[in-house]
């Protein structure tokens, strides 16, 4: 199991273009699950941090919880809408497990109304998926090209130039 904590300390180049492209579009991220009938399926996610985790977030009862809890992989890539790729471009892949921890959901709940004035302060969550990071791609241009920087667990980044 890999924390977010723990994948930002190995893949620092990586992570902080993921932060930095989470932030620009407002949190949201796009996320692959895989269906009941094993194709993929892509859902619009705001996924949040906090205590040194990567919470995987949206609205319960969807379906794309469903998948994850049926079969915990996934990847997350910031939602690029820039063709040109200017501020970067970054991906994690990993599984995803049920936290459950009424104390930790209602820090949660606090973080969220004092961001977005969403209130589920009191709630119960049902299902609450911590991201296990297992690895993580970005890519950046530069003059020379792209530069892809990769990481997988128990591994250092890596920068493929291409071109």
């Amino acid at each position: 199991m890999t924390t977010w904590d723990e994948f930002a300390t190995a893949a620092p180049h990586i992570a902080a273009i993921f932060r930095r492209r989470h932030a620009a579009t407002g949190n949201l991220c796009l996320l692959g699950t895989l269906r009941a009938d094993g194709f993929p399926r892509i859902s619009p996610v705001e996924p949040r941090f906090l205590d040194g985790e990567l919470w995987i977030v949206g609205m319960p009862g969807t379906r794309k919880f469903a998948d994850l809890q049926r079969d915990p992989r996934f990847t997350l890539h910031t939602a690029t809408t820039d063709t040109t790729v200017s501020d970067g471009d970054a991906k994690i892949w990993g599984t995803a497990h049920d936290v459950r921890d009424t104390a930790l959901h209602q820090r949660f709940a606090e973080m969220v109304y004092a961001d977005i004035g969403l209130d589920l302060r009191g709630q119960e969550f049902d299902y609450f998926p911590a991201a296990d990071v297992l690895g993580g791609s970005s890519v950046e241009v530069g003059e020379d090209g792209l530069a892809v920087t990769v990481w997988r667990a128990g591994d250092t980044e890596e920068v493929v130039h291409k071109h």
